[in-house]
């Protein structure tokens, strides 16, 4: 490891986000289900000693000495930017993936605008370091960026090149629209692509050596790092299609897989995946998150083969093979569900872009994002599929992240959010007067696995069995089971969490109809963030469960029950940000689902409500004295603050990846 990033000591660092409760007197109080919950993990540990790990290893490296075979919550970052990807650095990012994994780790980071000595004048640092990260630079251009840096290079010269130093936002659109229509690379990149491509080889390299220094080998496990990238294909005018490529481990193809070799469709991206990696490097494996369904057009969870068509049998189970997990939060907002349909949830509400599409926004045309474009959407589709093809390609589960484009990864505070780049006005040369974003971005959210260790192997099989969820930024440890014998006085168990394994499968999991005609039962259990050091957390307000289901004429429906906590009488006060009223320190249920049909298919997932708190624009409207009655409060850059469509209230979540249930099937598929 690099001694420049190895993380200040951190006395905690051993225990568990449950110890961690346990260690701070304000969340300590009343939380008896925590103190029965760490004697079950203890008990547990104790019973099965140093059994061998049960997930598959493929790497080498030291045991993890702090294992746990009931899991632990392991919070993290799967979509970053540096300033190796084109759009980032057209905004004067120039934090590279070592600077980003120093920064998860805990280090402080500078970013843009920069001096003319080339420091820093703005500076960040998380308040809580996360447990592992991936930096997914884009894939397309890595190589013409860097020729078009590096003076001597082959095409530094070039009229494209000196257009990207010169006028780096010209070049943004200008690079971008070239490899979005496809074609030939620019001539600079020399006969076949060859120089680009060499270029990207070597930007490629680095990555590699970046993800594994940062990785943290030895039995403390402190900090693990993916190597990945994102393919940002599009369609149509901007809809977008991007995923996340994520590796297993460090056995990698030799260049990362860009829509310039496949084109703008996902089977075009799993065929280059399964030549280059799964046949071509020995012990690769790989996965594709999509994010962002949001902006998608209408696309995404149509076909991935042929664009804005069917999705065949082959496909739907091709489709479920690769893509474990959906992103379902970012910076460029929530991807859950919309208003509109069937969907009545108010909670659908929740950090929503006022477009459907980047295209259509930048051309003015665009419209607001239908009920299609969403994950709930796609899991009932997902069912609606599954009867007619026999396989369900979209058996999402969950996680979230940031799409931060400073290499910030993990920076999702309200408190001091200073824009992620990407999508919002660029800081390049002075830093933005007033808000620090975009009034429709966020700060984005975390990816949560359930893992034994905090290691490639065992969070990569978690991302697998989809035993996964996100969160808008807190960290909320939440755990949801699905089966048929809990009792319900489970919560008050002092082996919520073995019984729950045991009698039932996890979140991401699926149920068969119970022998003795049970209805299914859901055991959900949600602990607050502790929040860092002197900042306590949020209270709970509420756990939701959301219910998608078929009729027996195939149509899908939806319905949110409460079944712990529920209206309360909490609020904030948009003058001092200083939250009021009574919340939890953490809520538990065993629920029964009072409309269960033993021979209709469905899904359940959990959501947890925080009480509501400030924005991150409030805070800053606040920080500018604005006053929206008194026009001369309004500071330069402050507009935003006193628009109609100003969100000044947020209620951070989680969402968990569902459990199914998948009844007998009668016959063949209907194709």
């Amino acid at each position: 490891m690099e001694p420049s990033l190895r993380p200040t000591p951190d006395p905690l660092a051993a225990k568990s986000p449950v110890q961690h409760l346990l260690a701070r007197p304000a969340a300590r109080a009343g939380s008896i289900c925590v103190l029965l919950l760490a004697a079950a993990l203890a008990v547990q540990a104790e019973a099965t000693g140093s059994a061998a790990a049960p997930f598959r290893v493929t790497e080498e490296r030291a045991p993890c000495r702090d294992r746990d075979p009931l899991r632990r919550p392991f919070f993290g970052d799967t979509h970053v930017h540096t300033g190796y990807s084109q759009d980032a650095s057209t905004q004067g990012t120039r934090a590279t993936p070592r600077d980003a994994y120093a920064f998860a780790r805990g280090g402080s980071l500078g970013i843009q605008p920069f001096a003319a000595d080339g420091s820093a004048r703005r500076t960040i640092r998380l308040e809580r370091p996360i447990d592992f990260a991936v930096v997914t630079d884009h894939a397309e251009q890595i190589g013409e960026v860097h020729l078009c840096k590096t003076p001597g290079a082959p095409g530094h010269g070039s009229l494209v090149c000196r257009i990207y130093r010169s006028f780096p936002r010209v070049a943004f659109f200008l690079m971008n629209a070239a490899y979005q229509t496809g074609g030939d690379r620019w001539g600079f990149c020399g006969e076949n692509g060859r120089h680009c491509l060499d270029a990207a080889r070597a930007v490629w390299q680095d990555t590699q050596d970046a993800a594994e220094g940062a990785y943290d080998r030895s039995e403390a496990c402190r900090f693990t790092s993916f190597v990945g990238y994102e393919w940002t294909a599009s369609a149509g005018t901007g809809m977008n299609l991007h995923r996340n490529v994520i590796f297993r481990n460090d056995r990698v193809p030799s260049l990362p897989v860009s829509v310039m070799e496949t084109g703008n469709t996902a089977a075009d991206l799993w065929d280059q995946l399964q030549s280059r990696c799964i046949e071509g490097v020995e012990g690769c494996e790989v996965i594709t998150i999509p994010h962002n369904s949001n902006l998608d057009g209408g696309l995404m969870f149509q076909s991935a083969a042929e664009i804005e068509g069917p999705i065949g049998r082959e496909e739907a189970a091709r489709r479920a093979r690769w893509e474990p997990l959906l992103e379902v939060m970012q910076h460029k907002g929530d991807s859950e569900c919309t208003l509109g349909g069937d969907t009545t949830d108010e909670a659908c509400g929740f950090e929503k872009l006022p477009y459907d599409s980047f295209g259509g926004n930048f051309l003015g045309n665009a419209s607001p994002a239908a009920p299609r474009q969403f994950l709930r959407h796609a899991l009932k589709e997902g069912l609606r599929l599954e009867r007619k093809l026999g396989h369900n390609p979209f058996r999402y589960g969950v996680v979230a992240s940031t799409d931060t484009h400073l290499g910030a990864a993990g920076l999702v505070s309200e408190r001091s959010h200073p824009g992620h780049g990407g999508a919002g006005a660029p800081a390049d040369e002075e830093i933005p007067p007033g808000l620090t974003d975009n009034l429709e971005f966020g700060p984005g959210g975390l990816a949560v696995l359930w893992a034994e260790e905090n290691s490639r192997d065992a969070l990569f099989e978690a991302m697998l069995r989809r035993e996964a969820y996100g969160t808008s930024g807190p960290r909320i440890a939440v755990r949801f089971f699905g089966g048929f014998g809990y009792e319900p006085s489970l919560c008050g168990s002092d082996g919520f969490v073995a019984r729950g394994y045991a009698g039932g499968t996890a979140m991401g999991g699926s149920l068969t109809p119970d022998p003795e005609g049970r209805s299914p039962r859901f055991a959900v259990w949600a602990l607050r963030d502790p929040g860092p050091a002197g900042s306590p957390g949020t209270p709970l307000q509420r756990i939701q469960i959301v219910k998608g289901w078929l009729d027996a004429k195939g149509v899908a429906h939806e319905r949110v029950y409460d079944v712990a906590g529920g209206p309360n009488d909490a609020t904030v006060d948009l003058r001092t940000c200083e939250p009021r009223g009574t919340g939890a320190d953490d809520l538990c249920s065993v629920w029964t689902d009072p409309d269960f049909a033993p021979d209709v298919s469905a899904f359940y997932y959990a959501r947890v409500l925080e009480n509501p708190t400030c924005r991150w624009s409030q805070r800053l409207c606040n920080a500018g004295g604005v006053d929206c009655s008194d026009p001369a409060t309004i500071g330069e850059g402050l507009e935003a603050c006193c628009r109609d469509d100003h969100r000044r209230v947020i209620q951070e979540r989680a969402w968990t990846s569902p459990i199914w249930y998948d009844p007998p099937r009668s016959g063949q598929p209907t194709s």
